[in-house]
């Protein structure tokens, strides 16, 4: 296995995603792609499987929903009942539509706090992480694919200037 990659930068996404397109169609295998904001389509075209975050998000906001019903009727009915404008404090259910406010923003608080941890988790971003970027300009205005180098580096390199790449480089893999 070699130890070197190819860098091959783009400025146009347009480019780029045809690019990727091109040679995952040849049969090589793109490591990473680096991209100042999101590009449509590049994680259907790199062939990556589909996300299961509105999925926890989901779950997430039924927990907080769970939350907000134990925590309201514990707090208004089981450990301080106050007639509070006339509202029977016997019943959580008769009490209902006063309660629908706070489900609804510990519903939105639990989902939006616990998809923020679980995005950081699963990204591995966490205070003090060395930035992983191999190039600045690449959260500015350039476009990166890395690709492994292997027994054809020629016909990559010539696949990779038929794609539209404005640079090339070779580099040592990152650790």
């Amino acid at each position: 296995m070699s130890d070197k990659v190819i860098h091959a930068f783009y400025d146009d996404d347009d480019v780029l995603l045809s690019a990727v397109k091109e040679i995952v169609s040849k049969k090589h295998h793109i490591d990473e792609v680096y991209t100042p904001f999101p590009v449509h389509g590049l994680d259907k075209a790199l062939g990556l499987e589909g996300t299961r975050i509105a999925i926890m998000s989901f779950i997430y906001g039924c927990v907080g929903l769970a939350v907000a019903i134990l925590m309201m009727n514990h707090m208004m009915i089981v450990d301080w009942p106050q007639n509070i404008g006339g509202k029977p404090s016997f019943s959580y259910v008769s009490n209902m539509p006063a309660f629908v406010p706070i489900m609804f923003e510990m519903t939105v608080f639990f989902a939006a706090h616990l998809m923020v941890i679980t995005f950081y988790l699963r990204s591995r971003l966490w205070p003090f992480k060395k930035a992983e970027n191999p190039y600045p300009s690449t959260t500015d205005d350039k476009f990166l694919i890395e690709i492994g180098v292997g027994k054809n580096e020629k016909e990559l390199k010539a696949l990779i200037k038929k794609t539209g790449a404005i640079d090339i480089k070779i580099v040592e893999k990152p650790e």
